[in-house]
């Protein structure tokens, strides 16, 4: 092997030692790319049944990715110190193995990154892309003894990250101040151009949860539904994605498009529309509303299922709703128009129970913020009522606050659909 540089010297128990500890190593570094992947893939579905489970490991994997930030620095602390440990016996085997009379640095580069590549990266992480919940449950504790070796590395990484990331906030809320500032002094511009600056100026602090459509309003269809029921619902409903879910709104398989089922029209009802579905994108619901804009424009998608810390559906959110943030309401030929409330007399109203209090508040001219001394965490009308009763709610039960009486005129099942609102004349007016 002289003639490419290389002479093999020998196999001594030694490098086989090395040559063992190598292997070990490769295959810890192996499991811990493989985590990264596993531990982030989870989806909300397999997060409620690792809580439903009982399994300690279960219990283990949701405790780890309660602390992300710190997850995800052990992994990278233990990956890389790892690696570095199998170059450096890599290099001494062989070393020990071979005397290299030219391009030492070349054997070694490539023989190294392509064990590091195919070994202790592309592969697990493949694997544990497939199976992420039973990866996580076999590297849990793994990781955990790494957390607690690395914690010292991990803590340092996870400050500075936070540090630098505040620092950045700072900068940017400066910048947005000063954009508010700026819109406020167009006084000039017609209302339609300030409700359209104002609309960008916030929409970068934005979250999905003030623009989603409530998880009670949501349209969805029953996997084990029947063709015929899907497309009664497709009519009624007028939308043309629509979630779909199996058991419960928890559990949400895909989404159904419309323009799907158009090749199939014509069918029965013995047609699986179910091999239709095509896979539902899921969000936080603090996400901001310009990052979802940037993913819809990336992945092509224009709806997304809303989701809590726990994976519980919250919501559902679409392009149409991020967009009319900033240019207002956007209407087509198949809306209807609706209102959220009906003027009954001089200082009478009917309002929809989940119209939102600042909606509210604009609609009977009172001053902004007048029950934030009431209103608790509520948002809506209904939850108003809820803050201010303490009890649950049943058709002619009345309320009264700030010279305003509010009595719940109708019920949907448990939900409260319609209130009656009597204004007070002296109640504190918009000046």
């Amino acid at each position: 092997m002289d003639s490419v540089g290389i002479i093999y010297q020998g196999f001594t128990a030694e490098i086989a030692l090395m040559l063992a500890i190598s292997l070990v190593l490769l295959l810890i570094s192996a499991l811990v790319s493989g985590s990264e992947v596993a531990f982030f893939s989870l989806s909300p579905s397999d997060q409620q049944a690792m809580r439903q489970s009982g399994d300690a490991r279960d219990e283990a994997v949701l405790e780890l990715r309660s602390n992300v930030d710190s997850l995800l620095a052990t992994i990278l602390v233990a990956n890389n110190l790892v690696n570095i440990c199998i170059v450096i016996l890599t290099s001494k085997i062989m070393d020990s193995m071979f005397l290299f009379t030219r391009f030492e640095f070349l054997f070694k580069t490539v023989l190294v990154t392509f064990l590091l590549l195919l070994f202790g990266e592309i592969l697990p992480k493949v694997f544990s892309q497939e199976n992420p919940r039973w990866f996580a449950r076999v590297v849990v504790y793994p990781i955990k003894f790494f957390k607690l070796l690395c914690s010292p590395l991990s803590y340092v990484l996870v400050r500075t990250g936070g540090r630098l990331s505040r620092m950045a906030s700072r900068g940017a809320e400066i910048s947005m101040e000063e954009l508010a500032d700026a819109v406020d002094l167009t006084r000039t511009a017609s209302q339609e151009e300030h409700q359209m600056l104002s609309g960008i100026v916030n929409f970068v602090n934005t979250e999905v949860e003030e623009i989603m459509r409530p998880r009670i309003d949501i349209t969805a269809i029953d996997i084990k539904a029947s063709y015929e029921q899907v497309k009664r619902i497709i009519i009624e409903s007028g939308y043309s994605r629509i979630p779909v879910y199996d058991e419960d709104l928890d559990n949400i398989k895909g989404a159904l498009y419309v323009k799907d089922l158009l090749p199939h029209i014509g069918c029965g009802n013995e047609f699986g529309w179910q091999q239709l579905l095509r896979k539902i994108y899921f969000v936080p619901k603090h996400k901001k509303i310009d990052d979802l804009l940037r993913d819809f424009q990336e992945k092509k998608i224009h709806v997304a299922i809303v989701v809590d810390e726990y994976g519980a559906t919250q919501g559902l959110v679409s392009l149409e709703d991020v967009l009319e943030e900033v240019v207002g309401e956007i209407s087509d030929e198949s809306d209807e128009e609706e209102s959220f409330y009906e003027r009954l007399g001089e200082n009478t109203y009917l309002f929809d129970g989940k119209s939102h209090i600042v909606d509210f508040e604009r609609v009977i001219g009172c001053d902004e913020d007048i029950f934030a001394d009431v209103q608790g965490r509520a948002e809506t009308l209904a939850g108003l009522m809820l803050e201010l009763r303490r009890d649950l709610l049943h058709k002619g039960d009345m309320v009264e606050a700030h010279g305003i009486r509010l009595t719940v005129q109708a019920m949907d099942g448990h939900r409260v659909d319609k209130i009656k609102v009597e204004v007070n004349n002296d109640t504190p007016q918009n000046r």
